[in-house]
């Protein structure tokens, strides 16, 4: 509806309701000072429903009052006119009382609204302070688990290369000491083979010479030490951490050869 229609709504509307209140208040001052007021707050009723004010229902009683001026001044009327008017605009100041209440009540309510809000709003910064350090240390656990097991793997793998290694040291060592212990097992057949050899010469010289004799002796004892010392050699180093008895025995054998006559 267009601004001007709706102005014309509202004088209609206006118009009628002046009309209403001439009629009743005409009637109300010619009944007596006994004649009920529900008229008047009737009247009122159809005031605050078209929207109107304490002020403007005044206005339409000064109008009643000027066409009615010569019988409101009759025996009391006026003050019943008053009283007629006061009682109209009730409702209209019942409605401004609960409209009062109401914004009141929808004041504490905005304000109620408000501190739950806040307090809304603080839960919610709390929660998602809680959630971001919850996530911080969700990553927090997962980079470490993954550095953990970067580390695990690492040692595993470190592990196995030093059971390699050590395998490796064991076997070569393994392989050292059979290579020393044929060597020493061909050198000590080569010597043994020559103190046989010289037994045998000696047993030949002892028929023919004495002198021939104490050589090939001599001849036999050299080769006896040299074979005593590839026997100690050996014990150092294959026995020193395993076979110390065969230490002990091969240097026993050296001094007692030494003392040989």
């Amino acid at each position: 509806m267009a601004g001007g229609e709706l102005g014309q709504t509202m004088k209609r509307k206006l118009s009628a309701l002046s009309g209403r209140y001439l009629a009743a208040l005409r009637k109300h001052l010619r009944q007596g000072p006994r004649t009920s007021l529900e008229a008047a707050r009737g009247l009122g009723r159809q005031a605050v429903a078209i929207g109107l004010e304490t002020l403007d229902v005044a206005r339409i009683h000064e109008r009643a009052l000027d066409m009615l001026r010569a019988s409101a001044n009759k025996d009391g009327r006026m003050e019943r006119a008053d009283i007629f008017f006061r009682e109209s605009i009730t409702p209209i100041e019942e409605t401004h009382c609960a409209a009062l209440r109401a914004d009141a009540r929808l004041s504490r309510l905005n304000k109620t609204l408000g501190r739950r809000t806040a307090d809304l709003a603080a839960s919610n910064h709390s929660l998602q302070e809680g959630i971001a350090r919850r996530k911080a240390v969700e990553a927090a656990l997962k980079k470490s688990g993954r550095h953990y097991k970067t580390l695990l793997e690492e040692s595993l793998a470190l592990q196995k290369h030093l059971q390699l290694l050590t395998h490796r040291i064991l076997s070569a060592q393994e392989r050292k000491r059979r290579e020393i212990g044929q060597d020493l097992q061909n050198e000590i057949a080569q010597t043994l083979l020559g103190i046989n050899v010289r037994l045998l010469t000696l047993k030949k010289e002892a028929a023919v010479s004495a002198k021939g004799v104490k050589k090939e002796i001599v001849g036999a004892q050299r080769l006896v030490q040299i074979s005593a010392k590839t026997i100690e050699q050996f014990a150092r180093e294959c026995g020193k951490h395993h076979e110390p008895k065969a230490d002990r025995a091969a240097s026993s054998l050296s001094g007692g050869i030494a003392k040989m006559p």
